[in-house]
């Protein structure tokens, strides 16, 4: 008997498996139990298939936990309501509200979304899907922005959404810290492929890439403090 319990949903198991349904079966186990546990042999036995057979659609732990990643972030894609972003404010209240849903709905995943090493460096999570970055850009730039200001609001979005939501998944506690010696059972890298990537289908992101790439780590850290002082300052004030 396959061990489901404590797993959410009806469970696919045995024939008609597929990639998707094997990451849905992950993200399932993670809601339920977290990432510390979840491996191939444990996903295997939930979906009562041997293990082996998973690897004809996934490569193994690490490109599992990415395809969990990949799925939550498409959905947030998807889910951008193009009557919202009648003006850059409204579209930027529909991202966010849309990332906080992962982190609300799945506390014990939304560390992988915002912590997991991205495809690319330049890329900064929880806004790390070339997709949806590229929809983010897009949107800004249409709304006027100037190529820095797109990217710079990017940058701001990013780091704001990344300390209040990892902050959100921990107080319903989630583990925010990664394993001590993360187990990959298929041998499948870690994505490093910066060099490798194809972005012919995001033109924005490919335009736009050395801003992407510029450090400003320092100078973000500096405006952000001042912003959080000038606030306090103003709430004193009063």
């Amino acid at each position: 008997m396959p061990d489901s319990a404590g797993l959410s949903g009806p469970v696919p198991q045995g024939r008609g498996l597929n990639r998707e349904k094997i990451v849905n079966a992950a993200l399932r186990f993670i809601d339920a139990r977290g990432t510390q546990g979840l491996s191939m042999r444990n996903l295997a036995q939930v979906l009562g298939v041997e293990a082996m057979s998973l690897y004809r659609y996934v490569k193994g732990r690490e490109d599992l936990l990415e395809g969990v990643v990949a799925s939550l972030l498409a959905d947030v894609t998807s889910g951008l309501d193009g009557k919202l972003s009648e003006h850059w404010q409204g579209f930027l209240q529909t991202v966010a509200h849309e990332i906080r849903r992962i982190a609300i709905e799945h506390p014990n995943a939304f560390p992988l979304v915002a912590t997991r090493h991205p495809a690319a460096p330049w890329l900064r999570p929880p806004l790390r899907s070339i997709e949806l970055v590229e929809t983010f850009l897009r949107t800004l730039r249409a709304h006027g922005m100037s190529d820095e200001q797109a990217v710079g609001a990017y940058r701001a979005f990013s780091s704001f959404l990344l300390g209040q939501l990892l902050l959100e998944a921990a107080v319903r506690g989630a583990a925010t810290s990664p394993a001590e010696e993360p187990v990959d059972e298929g041998g499948a890298a870690l994505p490093h492929e910066d060099g490798t990537l194809d972005l012919s289908g995001t033109p924005e992101v490919l335009r736009l890439r050395p801003l992407l790439s510029e450090d400003r780590s320092q100078e973000e850290f500096e405006v952000s403090l001042e912003t959080l002082l000038d606030r306090l300052d103003a709430e004193l004030s009063q």
